[in-house]
């Protein structure tokens, strides 16, 4: 087996509910398997080829799929991936391992509105399988991170808490790490060495109607609101909000998951017949909707332990500006920065959590967070998939030792 404390170069990849590209992440690790250090060497967003990106949003809305045809798409994002982790290696120190969360296509969180699936577990489809995306870069690649968790009765997301837990704890204040991708999740973070459990869940609908709106809205023209500005010129309706706010999911306490599935073009739908009947403007919608997205975070705060002293965000709804100004109004008595502010880039943090659970599963290192996905048991996440030609032949490649049988 190779030294447990030599340094590791992981490569980590997701591409998240929006489908707006593959963020790759190259990242070192060294030091104790279970507490590693984490330097972030390189980071890149791979956009998906259009014709590629246009079906995947399209299974996502309900386009069925043959079992021939779904084996052509998922063997097409496969190599999409595989191209990211190539990419991201390029003027950089060889990788040795991949680790990638692929494109998640579908997602049943264990309760839908109150209910149980008949059997109890939750269920969630990423395309983009490890067994290619090896084989296409002679890497060992790392995938099928929810499955575990699932298996353990857990949501099988949010994975990033693991990460958060390693990297932002304070040892006096209280924090929350604020994702804003398509959908909203939060890890919070009781200071060092509390009694408090880490917690997370995901709040609801980060970009996900936003984007889909600004598309809706410009006829294509625009795929987002640049900084919000958009939104801005517009008024919130405070009916319509409340009405939308009155979705069962917020009233479900965590551990939660949830996706495009209640957070996709079908309440967009309905959201935009709401608000014709409204009479509302375009910017009037969008403002409403960012308010959606901004309220449900500050509100899903109410069921935390202690009220953050600070908010860190990641994802890409930072950069809209309004939106933070918006939460800002809902959470007055916290400071609200970039988790750059604490050390960890808040573009690529997603891509380095995958990374980082690859590392932690080549080692059996234990990976989910309980107290985040509801799951009976810590679990070493994500299924090996070892490349025919192990081990790599370039010289400038550290070696993985394959598992002993020991």
């Amino acid at each position: 087996m190779a030294d447990p404390k030599a340094a590791v170069r992981a490569v980590g990849l997701i591409s998240g509910t929006s489908a707006d590209g593959i963020d790759a992440a190259l990242i070192e690790l060294s030091g104790q398997p279970d507490q590693p250090q984490v330097t972030l060497l390189a980071g890149q967003t791979i956009p998906y080829d259009a014709a590629l990106q246009q079906r995947i949003w399209a299974v996502c809305a309900g386009e069925a799929l043959s079992m021939a045809d779904l084996a052509i798409f998922d063997d097409a994002i496969a190599r999409a991936f595989a191209q990211a982790a190539i990419a991201i290696q390029v003027g950089q120190p060889a990788a040795h391992l991949i680790g990638s969360h692929g494109q998640t296509v579908y997602h049943r969180p264990r309760r839908l509105s109150g209910e149980s699936p008949e059997n109890g577990l939750a269920y969630s489809l990423q395309l983009g399988r490890g067994a290619a995306i090896a084989h296409y870069t002679g890497l060992p690649t790392v995938a099928d991170f929810r499955q575990g968790d699932i298996a353990s009765g857990g949501e099988g997301a949010p994975l990033v808490p693991a990460l958060d837990a390693l990297l932002l704890l304070h040892p006096t204040q209280w924090r929350c790490v604020q994702n804003i991708g398509g959908i909203g999740n939060v890890t919070y973070l009781p200071p060092t060495g509390s009694p408090e459990p880490v917690l997370g869940w995901d709040t609801g609908p980060g970009n996900s109607l936003l984007d889909l709106a600004v598309q809706r809205l410009s006829g294509g023209e625009q795929l987002y609101d640049h900084g919000g500005s958009w939104a801005a010129k517009g008024t919130i309706c405070a009916p319509l909000l409340n009405q939308w706010l009155g979705h069962p999911f917020f009233a479900l306490p965590p551990p939660k998951s949830t996706g495009r599935e209640l957070f996709g073009w079908e309440f967009l739908q309905r959201c935009l017949a709401e608000a014709e009947a409204h009479n509302l403007e375009d910017a009037d919608v969008l403002a409403t909707l960012t308010e959606l997205t901004a309220a449900s975070i500050a509100r899903s705060y109410g069921d935390l332990p202690h009220p953050p002293h600070q908010v860190l965000l990641c994802g890409g709804g930072r950069h809209n500006r309004y939106l933070v100004s918006r939460l800002q109004q809902h959470l007055p008595a916290a400071e609200i920065v970039p988790t750059d502010a604490a050390g960890l880039n808040a573009d690529y943090k997603e891509a380095i959590a995958f990374g980082l659970l690859a590392y932690w599963r080549y080692h059996g290192v234990t990976s989910n967070v309980p107290s985040v996905t509801g799951a009976a048991r810590f679990v070493s996440l994500g299924d090996l998939y070892w490349p025919p030609s192990w081990p790599y032949d370039r010289e400038d490649a550290p070696k993985l030792a394959m598992p002993s049988n020991d």
